[in-house]
Parts: structure tokens; C-alpha cells; sequence
């Protein structure tokens, strides 16, 4: 055999590589491909075509896993079966792996339609991943066990109690082997297992104590740079789940003590991944034992840069106690004034939220204090983030954030004050014959119906603010943006418990305001947040029943909803720090003045042609959470001045909107935009942008452009105009006087 077909394939597949044809639209083609090249990589003797055919195979693996049938992926099963040779059997299994984490997989396994017997067929890629998880190549043992906890992980209608041990043991015996080398294949097989293991973890959360025993084992022993690994693993698991309790707390400060005996990047690194982990495992508020061994060690070994990063953690983590007193150690050691006051500000963010942790219910009078103090920090940190501020890194983001933070405890502070209004001023006496009289029987609480009523519209403004602030933030990691989520849902799980409580108990429904209670929770804040939601709904739903007046009970039970939700540490997201990505969108805008004042001036009778070009712009990481598919612009014109007081408009003159999407090529994009302004005076024309990423989610990101635009009248019209108009008629000019006749008696 020659390599004619395999280099059909290859200059077929390169064309695919090259044009970035939609693979989707060929199916069918695709298919008979796969098989052509699974037939040379079984029937071919020559290990260079087997090559060629299993490079092309991992391409299609990863572009079109669904075109693969269970036919495709056991023909390739049987052909790593038999290979002798370990560089082929590497490539085979990782085209599996990659299948293993698709559709395909669920193909593979689910039984075709009138089969009864003959799933043992199926069960060679379950013997592949076995074999292959136990290899002493360290590259086809990840594959194995990446087959496997992804079996585990997306097979729920199969016998996964064996595949569930062989994973684990698989992946404790590759953690072994991995975590005693610093080369760099080595390096990259533990990630690998430790991806896995999260993996596990997270859809078998009853796995996750063993798994989280095998990393506290192997942490002792490992080199410095498997170490760093192994924190990042041990902190996303016990964020996902609490596995990580005071019990282990011992043992990580422990090894904390030793870790720091050079001043090597890979041990300050090291300080900051297992500080991490030593703030995931404290429930609670670190001790002042294990905050004195932080901070000898960081003051022993570590620098400025290690310091902040792992203030910053704690900040994120909720322990805004240690992250105030690292804060306050750094301010005297930067040598810019934005640095000064964007740590100074952290200083006080940290200190306003720890001081809502003294919170209890049921104290009135301790909460309005707390809120009080809170607010006061929180004041001074928003001065010094605006002084923190530059033209290059606006931190825009950071700034309204806080805003809304700041609003949020005032909203909190002011519904408090109303709630407890009701023991400090009854309603009169008379309230009863005032609700008897009107109807309203809201009207027997007196004038706190009324405060109420601005309480709840604040709080739904409140989650407004907060989904614009999520919508405009394209860039945001996961983790803020339900952060984000989170805030949203707190404002308006407010607002409608003062309409269940108090205004409106009979009509009142969680399921149409707008409230979920089912968020993603990935997290131990997230975690505290739900379950303060979940308590809150029960207490309403409790109090709801009861079919009588407002009364001490109900403000009271609004009250302690406050202070629970108050009480749980707020975590400021790694976005908050900083950005892993940047986003811009530059506008330009054709015709366009000559001054920004100035309008440009176009004929009535005319359509106006603008031409939108512009440029994505992005950072070192592009497409690090999510990538531009289209950019929508949006074109709103506005008249700013009539023609005259008594002419009337139809709404479309006054305003109009035209929304058009454009596919970015290269990052550029250019559309045109044909605006009728037929009605003469001045327009304003703002163009905005917005983006959706991939999965079809819009999001307001901008910028938005204004010009002015004056629409005159036409010659033509204009001498129509005044030809129709009527003609005065001038009065006649006036004749002179005739002259006196004289006679011959005029002397006398």
C-alpha cells in the first residue's frame, strides 16, 4: 500500500486546518475520513503511516467528537490492544481520551436500538483504560486514568463501583510516581492525575475524603514543585466540598513552619498555595496561634509580592482579618502613591467587612452599629481606590463594585431602622378605622407601610445595578460572575420578603419575582449564601400561613434575615485583583465632524450612510474565559430640537433604533447604517457596542459614540416652499393732489 490515501486525508484535513471550514456541515465526509484512517492505522505495517493516521485522528477527536459512531472508537480500542509498541499505544489512548471527555462516550456505551446482547463487546475501552492506567509510560497511565474518571464521571447506567476503585487507585499510584520527579514530563502527568482527581471529586463527592487523604500523604514527601500542585488541587476540592475541617488544619501549619528555608520562586510560591489551602480548611476565623505562624514565616522568608498575594487569597477566602493586618504591613513598602492608596484601600474593605462578623440576631442595636462602622470603611476605601485610579487601569470595575456594596448596607441600615420603627412609632389609634374606612388594611401599620413600599424598590433597584455591573463584565472569570449572581439574588430575595411579609402576603410569589434559589455553588462562601437563602424562605413561608396583621414577629423575622445574610463573609473574586483578561472595542465612525460640537449637516430629503468600522482589541491572554463571536451595534437616533412649538411628530421621527450584527475577521469588523432624518433640526446619533461570546450571551461591554446630526431643508423644497406661500398685496401708491385752478379773484 502506498500513502496516496493517507495523504488525501492529510491534504483534506490540512484544508480543514487552514480555511477553517465548519466541520458540522460535513458529516457524512467526515465520517468515511475516520474510517479510512482507522483502516491504514490497522492494516498498515509501516509505524509512519500509523503516525500520520493518528495525528489526523486526534484533529478530528478534537474538532468533531460526535461524528464519531461506537463502531469508530472499538475499532480503535482494538487496535491499542494489539500494538506492541508503546509510541503508538501513547497516541491511540490519547485519541481516546479525548473522546472519552465528549458525546462520543455516551455513544459508545448506550446500546443500539433492538440490541439485547453483546455489550461485552463494549467493554474493551474499560479494559484499555485498566491496562493503560497501571503502564510504566507515565503518558499512557494519565491517558488510562483520564479514560476512566471520565467513564466514571459521564456513565451513570453502568457498573461504576469497580471502574470508581480503579480510578483511584490508578490515579494514587500515578500521584506517587509523578510527585517524585521535577522534569518537566513529569510535571505536566501531575497535573494531568490532579485534574482528574477534582474531577472525581466533583461528581463523586463521596470520593472526596480519600482523595483529599492521598494529597495529605503525598505532601510531605513531594518535591517543591509537585508541592505547589497539590495545594492548588487540595483548595479546589475543599471548595467544591468542606472536606478540609480543623482536624487537618494542624498538620498544614505544621508544614508550614518548614517549607520556608530558602527565598527561591518556587518557595514563595509555595507559601502562597498552602497559605491558601490553610484558609480554605479554617471554617471559622484563623486563631491567633496560626496567624502569629504566618507571619513569622512571611517576615523570616518572603517578600513584598508574596505578602500581597497572600492577603489577597484571605480576602478572597473571607478571612478579612488576616487580610487587614498583611495590607497594613505592605503600606510602607511601595514606592508609588497608586500602590499606597490601592493597598490602603484593600486595608479598609478587609476592616469594613470584618466588622459585620460581630453581627447577631435579634440586636438591633449591635447591627445598625456594625452596618454603621462598615459603612464608615467602606467611605474611606472608596476614596482611596478613586486615588488609586489612573487612565490606563481606571479599575471602573472595583469602583462600582464598592458603590453598590456601600448602597447595599445603607438599603440594609435604613430597612432595619424602619422595621424597628414600628416599636419606636406605632401606628395611631385611629389606624384601624383609617384601614376600615379606605379598604387597606396596610393602613393599620401606619405610616411604615409607606417606607416599606420605598425599601422594596430600592432593593429592586438594587438588583438591577447589579446585573448591568454583570452584563458589562465580559472579561470576569466564572467566580466573579456568580459572586455577582449572588449579590443580585440577595437584593431581591429582600425585596420580595418585604412583599410576602408585610405589603402583599396573598399575591406574593417567589417562583415570579425573578428569585432562584438553585445557583451553582463552587465555593464555601457561595455555599453559606445558599443556605441562608434556603432558612430565609422557610421562615417566610412559615409566617406567610398565618392569615393576620403585620406584627413584631414579621419585622423581626425581615431583621435576622438582614443579619444572616449580613454575617456571611463577602469574597472579593480574583477579578477583583486583577485581569486575567481585557477586552476593548475601538469605534470609528465615517462621516464624522470636524469639531466635536459642531453637527454635520445633511439634506432632509436625503438618507445619511454611516459607515461603523472598528477593532477587538485584547490582552496577553485573549479568550481566556470566553470569546467574541459577533459584535451588535446598535445605532439610536434622537431628535434634540423641533422645527417649531405647534409641529406635531410621529414617535418614529422623534426616535429611532437600528441594530445590526457583524462577524469580526481578524479582529476588524465594518457595517453601514442608512438613517432617514426626514424631520428637520438637530439628531443625535449614539452608537453603541455590545458583544455575544459563543454561547450566544449578550453583553453590554461598549463603547458608545455620539454625534449630532442637522437635517436642513432642501433648495428645492425650500423654493417650493415659498413659492406657495401667500403673496401680500401692496396698497396702491397714493396719488398727489391736484394743483389749485387760479382765477382772477384769487388776490383777493
Amino acid at each position: 500500500m502506498d500513502l496516496k490515501g493517507v495523504n488525501l486525508c492529510q491534504w483534506t484535513i490540512h484544508q480543514y486546518r487552514t480555511f477553517k471550514i465548519d466541520l458540522s456541515e460535513h458529516y457524512w465526509f467526515l465520517s468515511l475520513q475516520i474510517q479510512l484512517l482507522l483502516q491504514y492505522l490497522k492494516n498498515d505495517p509501516r509505524k509512519a503511516v500509523k503516525r500520520l493516521a493518528i495525528q489526523d485522528l486526534k484533529f478530528l477527536a478534537n474538532k468533531t467528537p460526535h461524528t464519531w459512531n461506537r463502531d469508530n472508537i472499538q475499532a480503535l480500542c482494538e487496535c491499542a490492544l494489539q500494538t506492541p509498541y508503546d509510541s503508538l499505544k501513547l497516541g491511540m489512548v490519547s485519541v481516546l481520551a479525548t473522546l472519552s471527555d465528549s458525546i462520543s462516550i455516551k455513544q459508545y456505551f448506550s446500546s443500539p436500538p433492538g440490541a439485547i446482547a453483546g455489550a461485552a463487546r463494549y467493554s474493551d475501552l474499560i479494559k484499555l483504560a485498566q491496562e493503560c492506567s497501571y503502564h510504566s509510560n507515565r503518558g499512557i497511565a494519565a491517558h488510562g486514568v483520564t479514560v476512566l474518571t471520565n467513564i466514571v464521571a459521564s456513565c451513570q447506567d453502568i457498573d461504576h463501583l469497580a471502574l470508581e476503585k480503579d480510578a483511584v487507585f490508578g490515579l494514587e499510584s500515578l500521584l506517587v510516581l509523578s510527585s517524585q520527579d521535577s522534569s518537566a514530563g513529569a510535571q505536566q502527568t501531575l497535573k494531568t492525575a490532579l485534574s482528574c482527581m477534582v474531577k472525581l471529586a466533583k461528581c463523586r463527592p463521596y470520593l472526596s475524603q480519600s482523595v483529599v487523604e492521598s494529597l495529605l500523604t503525598q505532601l510531605h514527601s513531594a518535591q517543591d514543585s509537585a508541592r505547589i500542585y497539590l495545594c492548588h488541587c487540595l483548595a479546589s476540592v475543599a471548595m467544591q466540598l468542606p472536606v478540609l475541617g480543623d482536624g487537618m488544619l494542624g498538620d498544614l501549619v505544621e508544614l508550614y513552619k518548614v517549607i520556608g528555608r530558602s527565598t527561591t520562586d518556587k518557595q514563595q510560591e509555595l507559601l502562597v498555595a498552602l497559605a491558601t489551602v490553610i484558609f480554605v480548611a479554617s471554617q471559622k476565623a484563623l486563631s491567633p496561634e496560626v496567624k502569629t505562624v504566618i507571619k513569622q514565616q512571611l517576615g523570616n522568608v518572603s517578600n513584598g509580592w508574596t505578602v500581597y498575594r497572600i492577603a489577597r487569597q484571605a480576602s478572597r477566602m473571607g478571612n478579612h482579618d488576616m487580610a487587614r493586618e498583611l495590607y497594613q504591613s505592605l503600606l510602607t513598602q511601595v514606592a508609588s502613591e497608586h500602590f499606597y492608596f490601592w493597598l490602603n484601600s484593600l486595608k479598609e474593605f478587609s476592616l469594613a467587612e470584618q466588622c459585620l462578623t460581630q453581627l447577631q440576631e435579634d440586636d438591633i442595636g449591635l447591627a445598625l452599629s456594625a452596618i454603621a462602622d462598615s459603612l464608615k470603611s467602606y467611605h474611606k476605601g472608596i476614596a482611596s481606590l478613586t486615588a488609586a485610579s489612573t487612565p490606563m487601569n481606571p479599575l471602573s470595575f472595583q469602583c462600582e463594585f464598592v458603590k453598590l456594596r456601600i448602597d447595599l448596607l445603607q438599603a440594609f441600615s435604613q430597612l432595619i431602622c424602619t422595621c424597628n420603627s414600628l416599636k419606636t412609632s406605632p401606628p395611631p389609634a385611629i389606624a384601624a378605622t383609617i384601614a376600615m374606612t379606605s379598604g387597606n388594611d396596610l393602613q393599620r401599620c401606619g405610616r411604615i407601610s409607606t417606607q416599606m413600599k420605598l425599601s422594596m424598590e430600592e432593593f429592586k433597584n438594587l438588583a438591577t445595578r447589579y446585573g448591568d455591573l454583570y452584563q458589562s463584565s465580559f472579561d470576569a472569570d466564572s467566580a466573579t460572575l456568580r459572586n455577582l449572581e449572588i449579590q443580585q439574588q440577595s437584593c431581591l430575595l429582600i425585596s420580595h420578603t418585604i412583599e410576602a411579609l408585610i405589603l402583599d402576603p396573598d399575591s406574593c410569589s417567589f417562583q415570579e419575582s425573578g428569585f432562584s434559589g438553585s445557583l451553582q455553588t463552587d465555593s464555601e462562601y457561595e455555599r453559606k449564601m445558599m443556605s441562608v437563602f434556603n432558612q430565609v424562605l422557610e421562615e417566610v413561608e412559615l409566617l406567610g400561613r398565618k392569615h393576620q396583621p403585620v406584627s413584631h414577629l414579621h419585622t423581626s423575622c425581615l431583621c435576622n434575615a438582614v443579619i444572616s445574610l449580613l454575617k456571611v463573609p463577602l469574597s472579593f473574586q480574583r477579578y477583583f485583583f486583577q485581569k486575567l483578561q481585557s477586552t476593548s472595542i475601538k469605534l470609528a465612525l465615517s462621516p464624522s465632524p470636524r469639531n466635536p460640537t459642531e453637527p454635520i449637516a445633511v439634506q432632509s430629503n436625503q438618507q445619511m450612510a454611516l459607515k461603523v468600522e472598528g477593532v477587538v482589541q485584547h490582552g496577553s491572554k485573549p479568550g481566556l474565559f470566553r470569546k467574541i463571536q459577533s459584535v451588535c451595534l446598535t445605532v439610536s437616533t434622537t431628535l434634540q430640537s423641533k422645527p417649531g412649538q405647534d409641529y406635531k411628530l410621529p414617535a418614529e421621527a422623534v426616535r429611532s433604533d437600528i441594530e445590526q450584527r457583524v462577524e469580526p475577521h481578524n479582529d476588524y469588523f465594518s457595517t453601514q447604517f442608512l438613517l432617514n432624518l426626514a424631520v428637520l433640526g438637530t439628531h443625535q446619533v449614539t452608537v453603541e457596542a455590545s458583544v455575544m461570546d459563543s454561547n450566544g450571551i449578550l453583553w453590554k461591554t461598549g463603547p458608545k459614540t455620539t454625534i449630532f446630526v442637522k437635517s436642513l431643508e432642501d433648495p428645492y423644497t425650500q423654493q417650493v416652499r415659498l413659492q406657495q406661500q401667500p403673496q401680500v398685496q401692496q396698497p396702491p401708491p397714493q396719488q398727489p393732489p391736484p394743483p389749485q385752478q387760479r382765477n382772477a379773484y384769487s388776490r383777493f
